[in-house]
């Protein structure tokens, strides 16, 4: 007899099925044991009697999260017991064959609660446990849901997708928040983003994205920082101007939380959280964001930049006039911008790019790039680099690039935001920080 799942249980009453799963919870009234089964479609209950002695001497060694595998006969469960709440409530599975798969230890989390009403450092020393718990593990689906968003998006506007290297041989953004690597006989570092090979795409297929991870060596220790994440990043050649970036971006933002409200309604509805309504995405000069902050929250920020608690101010202000949950911040700085970003033709102290904020926290960093190779030199010789570290990513810009820009999008920050978590590690399967290096 084939294995079926749970979720194909009600369409199969008085029939008998064979399932896998875990157990959930198991519960021992003496003359019968009541087991509920889950696996990855949902969730039933078993019911193993004593007149099936061999299954119900082990119904009673399968403790929580055993795995195993029943024969038994769907029933309907009796009006007054049916479970509204999940799609197979109205039926249950007499057991008549029980065989233990593998045995589960006593647990160190009650993974069954609905609420794991612990800290975050218990949640991701536990790990490997504390992800098979419904409502953890539920973070992950809306995961899934932004990337398939995001890839859909892309092609749908007939981009490409490539995978480059993460073992390079010069920093990407320079400065020092890279990871050094021996690589044979050479030093070698982790990409901090796929910025060169993606820009050396648009000379190929013109437009290209790429959905994988980047390295940060930022010794930070906040709610918003990672030091490995997933990066949503993209590349469009023959543009006529940095917005038409920025235009591209919002129809994928669109497109993603679209996906996740469409996938994911019962995932939303477990955090209590929502997608934003479809909107025009307002737009902002840095400049007029500083003074907005400085008038109507006293805020007076040191540097021509933008802090965290200014990108939150800044997003509670917008929420209040606009009625958005995001906004474009425009115009940054050329001496905080990297050296392949595009000077303001107006005002060369700005640049072309931008910051995409989503309810406080700046989720997407984008803009156009210098495509000229001489202007590109001059660029990396002003910040005191040698052009010669990065000979092959100029080469390509002797060759016919064309005016192009992209962003790069931190896909753990998206699901942050949408599910109201408090910490960017709840979003990601197993965080990489400072100090952590397991699971």
């Amino acid at each position: 007899m084939q294995r079926m799942l749970i979720d194909e249980t009600p369409e199969k009453i008085g029939e008998k099925v064979r399932l896998k799963g875990w157990v959930t919870i198991q519960r021992d009234h003496g003359k019968v044991i009541f087991i509920d089964l889950r696996d990855r479609s949902s969730v039933i209950q078993l019911v193993i009697t004593k007149d099936n002695a061999d299954a119900f001497e082990k119904a009673k060694k399968s403790c929580s999260e055993s795995a195993i595998e029943v024969i038994g006969t769907v029933k309907e469960r009796p009006k007054n017991l049916v479970n509204e709440k999940i799609s197979t409530g109205g039926v249950e599975v007499e057991v008549e064959s029980l065989k233990i798969l593998s045995v589960a230890v006593e647990l160190p989390l009650e993974v069954s609660k609905a609420e794991l009403d612990l800290n975050l450092q218990t949640l991701l020393e536990r790990r490997n446990l504390a992800l098979r718990n419904e409502k953890i593990k539920s973070i992950f689906f809306v995961s899934a849901s932004v990337l398939d968003g995001y890839r859909n998006a892309m092609k749908e506007k007939q981009f490409t997708e490539i995978k480059t290297p993460k073992i390079l041989s010069a920093a990407t953004e320079g400065g020092a928040n890279f990871f050094k690597i021996d690589y044979f006989d050479s030093e070698a570092f982790l990409a901090q983003s796929p910025q060169f090979y993606k820009q050396m795409g648009v000379g190929v297929f013109e437009r290209v994205f790429e959905v994988g991870p980047v390295f940060r060596a930022e010794p930070h220790f906040t709610s918003r920082h990672v030091n490995e994440y997933i990066s949503l990043d993209a590349e469009m050649g023959f543009i006529d101007s940095y917005e038409q970036i920025m235009d591209e971006l919002e129809g994928v933002i669109w497109k993603i939380m679209e996906n996740v409200k469409k996938q994911r309604s019962d995932v939303l509805k477990k955090y209590n959280a929502s997608v934003p309504e479809k909107m025009e995405i307002p737009r902002m000069k840095l400049s007029d964001a500083l003074e907005i902050l400085e008038k109507e929250f006293g805020k007076k920020s040191e540097a021509f930049d933008i802090d965290p608690e200014g990108e939150r101010l800044i997003c509670e202000y917008v929420k209040k006039e606009k009625g958005s949950d995001l906004i474009f911040l425009t115009h940054y700085p050329t001496s905080i911008r990297p050296m392949y970003t595009m000077p303001n033709e107006e005002d060369k102290e700005l640049t072309n790019s931008f910051d995409l904020l989503f309810r406080g926290v700046e989720i997407a960093t984008g803009g156009q790039r210098i495509h000229s190779y001489e202007q590109l030199k001059k660029s990396i010789s002003d910040r005191g680099i040698d052009p010669d570290q990065f000979k092959y990513y100029l080469e390509i810009f002797q060759y016919g690039m064309p005016p192009h820009g992209g962003w790069g999008m931190g896909s753990e920050r998206v699901v942050q935001k949408i599910l109201g978590l408090k910490s960017i590690k709840e979003a990601v399967l197993y965080p990489r920080d400072v100090k952590r290096l397991i699971p």
